[in-house]
């Protein structure tokens, strides 16, 4: 679903693409989802007594301040509660952190059909972040395309290595860049696996030496090389 995913693109015809640009991003909007943003530096702790302690690390110039915050817990039943602001937030990000459950998803617009309008236009579309445009029909730019959502998607290819053969290139193993462990290399291949593991070989930028005996807590980079071994 959208709000599990890594990327969602939005694809849109670069003849109308303001309209549904629109359209669209209020419909994520209305389920929760923030797109290209990041979770508000916000430390919001329920207690159990002391009423609503507020602190602000960086000023705040959006709108929120102490009785913003106290009106806003009382509008969600919230009496007790420990808030630092470690940014400057608006109230609508404040309100998103007592929600609880947004989902902050980056968001690549693909603007189709470039073959159909003038360069003057592909221009001005040009000045629009977090774009790519292309030609489905023609198969213009679609490379730049694939290397924009790889990027985007920030996500490490790891190869897996069978003792005795070499390396499997086609189908390499693809783990997120905020947790790239052996042990989450481990239960990509087989939820069981971590529980028979003893040690893995790993080839590559990871490795201190080629190869390097690692543990399971070892953190791999793109494009490393790993060979499992089971407990004997």
């Amino acid at each position: 679903t959208a709000r599990t995913c890594n990327l969602i693109l939005i694809v849109l015809d670069s003849g109308k693409p303001v309209t549904h640009k629109k359209i669209i991003e209020s419909e994520l909007f209305s389920f929760g989802i923030r797109i290209n943003q990041t979770p508000p530096e916000v430390k919001f702790i329920k207690k159990e007594n002391g009423g609503i302690g507020y602190q602000e690390v960086v000023k705040q110039t959006k709108g929120m301040n102490p009785e913003v915050a106290r009106l806003v817990c009382k509008e969600y039943k919230v009496s007790c509660a420990e808030i630092i602001l470690r940014e400057d937030i608006t109230v609508d990000q404040f309100i998103d952190v007592l929600e609880g459950n947004r989902a902050y998803i980056p968001v690549l617009y693909v603007f189709n059909k470039i073959d159909s309008i003038t360069i003057e236009e592909l221009e001005i579309l040009d000045q629009m972040p977090n774009y790519v445009p292309i030609s489905s029909q023609h198969q213009w730019n679609i490379e730049d395309l694939m290397e924009a959502v790889w990027e985007r998607c920030n996500m490490l290819r790891i190869y897996t290595k069978p003792k005795g053969q070499i390396p499997d290139y086609e189908e390499p193993v693809i783990l997120h860049a905020q947790n790239p462990t052996i042990e989450e290399f481990c239960n990509r291949l087989h939820k069981n696996l971590i529980d028979q593991f003893s040690h893995a070989w790993v080839w590559g930028r990871s490795a201190k030496h080629q190869p390097q005996r690692c543990g399971r807590d070892h953190v791999l980079c793109d494009e490393d090389i790993v060979q499992l071994c089971k407990k004997v």
